[in-house]
């Protein structure tokens, strides 16, 4: 569905649960700076106003989205958090560099989701040009860090009932 048409944040159908007892790590780019720091931002905004506690969230950075899968497998393994959030923002070029950063990115994030034991969330904008990036990062189409944020606040939610 076309982020123009749909947002999540004032299209959610499942309630918010508590999370006042759960532990994120977020994970953010170093690359497209300018666009991952106000997914961070947004992220962080949207995770306290629903009770994550400041303590209960780890921010780790690193330099690029390919490194994301790998920072993010390490937080699941020693990080002693519920989710994970992982931001990332690559723009289409001229060469074939962002199919194969995006295809391995999203195969990556998958498959730790599959095998995983906690949720990790796919918070990586995927845009054809910057200013589709501004746009989702606290431009005219709001900012995106506040939907990975609720997700992975309704996916922790989701594991823990699946284990009482």
């Amino acid at each position: 569905m076309s982020t123009n048409s749909f947002s999540y944040t004032e299209n959610q159908t499942l309630p918010i649960p508590d999370a006042s007892e759960m532990r994120f790590g977020i994970i953010v780019t170093e690359w497209n700076n300018e666009i991952t720091e106000k997914l961070l931002e947004g992220t962080l905004e949207e995770l306290q106003s629903n009770g994550v506690p400041q303590q209960n969230v780890t921010v780790k950075r690193v330099p690029g989205s390919f490194e994301l899968v790998y920072a993010a497998a390490q937080l699941a393994k020693f990080g002693h958090v519920n989710g994970i959030v992982v931001l990332g923002c690559v723009v289409r070029g001229d060469t074939p560099h962002f199919d194969y950063i995006c295809q391995g990115v999203t195969q990556g994030v998958a498959h730790l989701n599959a095998v995983g034991d906690i949720p990790v969330v796919f918070g990586v904008l995927t845009v054809n040009t910057y200013d589709q990036a501004l746009e989702r990062a606290g431009g005219k189409l709001g900012n995106k860090g506040n939907e990975f944020a609720l997700t992975a606040i309704k996916m922790v939610d989701y594991a823990w009932k699946l284990q009482k």
